[in-house]
């Protein structure tokens, strides 16, 4: 691979659109999504009135971990991410096979909860309509969530030209649906239907201890602060990275958490303790509930669910979208079986990594709901959450690793400050362990999806030293002069 990151291997210079306004909607557009609306019922039900705090405490983490990417991403401006750093530092293909694969299998995850979570909104919208008489069950909710999965994988097979204005309008429609709950909870609050007191109140429901309640909602928290990451699949299109990409990550990094914390604190101020526990106890949706309850003589309910489907069905497709086109490109690095890169004659698209990337997110969303007392969506957001906390603790390794090292043809790049990579590998590395009481299904499900990654890495490995063909050795990012 060119050591020119503003070519391709072709040499034809990549064509730099995004200035820096373009490039803050691409990053505030991907961290919002499907988060927020899937785990903030659950984090109040863990900690009270300081939902807020774990979102504030997710953002610091994600903050330092950002601040490691900007520095890797600015000296080496390749779309590639955190398999191409992982390489870089440590050299050993199974490692860097690893943490792509981890990778692949987080927006599997994460377009699975958002699945889920959309089939809620949905339904709760045709309820709320009056289109039907009760909410459906179980079962008819997993069709939902299953069907659309397939309807994300007929749009994927069909080819999804995703331009830049397009994820303009999709994030506006996002933030409008945050800026909806935050007006409706300070209208209640302005109006005495909700109380602002609630919001430095620590309700104990596990009898944890402040720490352990506020660091357990963090690891739930961090699934709604993801996403930043994938701007750095961005770079080669970024006018002078150098010098807009810190910026802007870490406005848009800032301006995700204080939407946040508003909706944090909106769901808190109008809804009461008991409210919040039986909405989590009927896998309801909390910020659907603070548009009902905090403005009820508005028909504002009546429309927040198809702009939640919106929002969250974004997140879903995009996640899909990273997914099978890595399976596809690792299948074409012969590190997964050669038949996961085949191509859709006419369309073009990865027929094969779609299909195994459908059938994945389908067989978790089944998995995890046939599990007694289950909640699908916070389950799987857990998965999420875990598997990128790795990543990340991959990451910040990986920069302490390269500080010794400068790359030919950039001189100058980020700094993170000081000890901080090391501060987030500890972080993130101490946000997945079992200390924060996330339940042992989530090792067990990531774990599997792991082996699964691993077998079929073995079986490639086998099959291309009898067949002579290929050595897995990641061409795309193979080792430079640094």
């Amino acid at each position: 691979m060119t050591t020119n990151t503003t070519h391709n291997e072709s040499g034809t210079e990549l064509k730099r659109v995004l200035g820096p306004k373009l490039l803050l909607l691409f990053i505030v557009g991907d961290i919002l999504g499907a988060g927020v609306y899937a785990v903030t019922g659950e984090m109040a039900a863990g900690v009270g009135g300081i939902v807020w705090l774990p979102f504030l405490v997710a953002f610091v983490v994600a903050t330092i971990t950002a601040l490691s990417y900007l520095e890797l991403v600015t000296k080496y401006p390749q779309a590639a991410g955190a398999a191409l750093y992982a390489h870089k530092a440590f050299g050993v293909h199974f490692i860097t096979f690893i943490v792509a694969f981890a990778v692949v299998c987080s927006g599997i995850t994460s377009a699975s909860t958002a699945s889920a979570t959309l089939a809620g909104f949905f339904t709760d919208g045709l309820v709320i309509n009056g289109w039907i008489d009760s909410a459906p069950g179980d079962a008819t909710i997993t069709a939902i969530a299953m069907g659309f999965m397939v309807l994300l994988a007929a749009i994927n097979l069909r080819g999804v030209g995703e331009s830049v204005k397009f994820n303009v309008v999709l994030t506006l429609v996002e933030v409008a649906a945050l800026a909806i709950v935050i007006g409706v909870g300070f209208y209640a609050i302005v109006n005495g239907k909700g109380d602002l007191d609630r919001v430095t109140v620590f309700e104990d429901a596990n009898d944890k201890g402040l720490f352990l309640a506020v660091t357990a909602a963090t690891s739930i928290a961090f699934f709604a602060m993801v996403g930043f990451e994938d701007a750095v699949n961005m770079v080669e299109e970024v006018e002078e990275p150098q010098k807009i990409f810190p910026r802007t990550m870490l406005t848009g990094l800032g301006i995700a958490v204080i939407l946040y914390m508003l909706v944090a604190v909106s769901v808190v101020a109008v809804l009461t303790s008991d409210q919040i526990a039986k909405i989590n106890e009927e896998e309801g949706r909390a910020l659907l509930s603070v548009v009902s309850v905090g403005a009820p003589d508005f028909p504002i309910d009546k429309l927040f669910p198809f702009l939640a489907v919106f929002a969250v069905a974004n997140t879903a497709l995009i996640n899909m979208l990273m997914a099978s086109r890595l399976i596809y490109g690792m299948a074409r690095q012969n590190v997964l079986p050669r038949g996961l890169g085949a191509v859709l004659p006419g369309r073009r698209t990865p027929w094969a990594a779609i299909v195994f990337t459908t059938i994945m997110a389908m067989g978790l969303i089944f998995y995890v709901r046939q599990e007694p007392d289950s909640d699908i969506v916070v389950n799987l957001a857990n998965v999420t959450s875990l598997l990128l906390l790795c990543v990340f603790a991959v990451v910040n390794v990986a920069c302490v690793v390269l500080r010794g090292k400068r790359h030919d043809h950039v001189k100058k790049f980020f700094t993170s400050p000081g000890p901080l990579p090391y501060v987030g590998a500890v972080l993130c590395l101490f946000l997945a362990g079992p200390w924060v009481d996330r339940d042992a299904l989530i090792y067990k499900i990531a774990g599997v999806l792991m082996l699964i990654g691993v077998a079929l890495w073995l079986v490639t490995i086998v099959t291309n030293r009898m067949t002579g063909t290929g050595g897995g050795d990641f061409e795309g990012v193979a080792e430079e002069k640094v």
